[in-house]
């Protein structure tokens, strides 16, 4: 039996949800952001023009340039200048989570991918 619009909208979202916790629960064990990258990259055709579409790109570019900034701020922490970019890019990440899974909440997309 063929699913409709609506039931594949709901199972997508549950994709979107699982992706937001897995990123939050990367401050405590860190490997859950790769598996939320994983699942981003699996279900990105199954999102290709849906509105959850710009949620799965904001958590795409959460995890690359989060990542991208701990490694710089992990390879500056002996000149100091290190402990400040970690303590920034924590503070830009859980923003990230937060608005994105608020926006989910409220069945919003996030921006209009062009």
């Amino acid at each position: 039996m063929p699913m409709n619009a609506f039931d594949v909208d709901a199972n997508l979202k549950k994709y979107t949800y699982a992706v937001y916790i897995l990123q939050a629960l990367s401050f405590l064990v860190l490997f859950t952001a790769v598996i939320g990258l994983i699942i981003n990259y699996i279900k990105d055709d199954d999102v290709a023009g849906c509105w959850l579409q710009s949620h799965f790109h904001w958590q795409k570019n959460t995890f690359w340039f989060g990542l991208l900034w701990v490694v710089l701020g992990t390879l500056t922490t002996p000149i100091l200048i290190g402990y400040v970019v970690l303590g920034l890019v924590s503070i830009w990440l859980i923003y990230r989570i937060a608005k994105g899974w608020v926006y989910l909440v409220d069945g919003k997309e996030l921006y209009r991918d062009n």
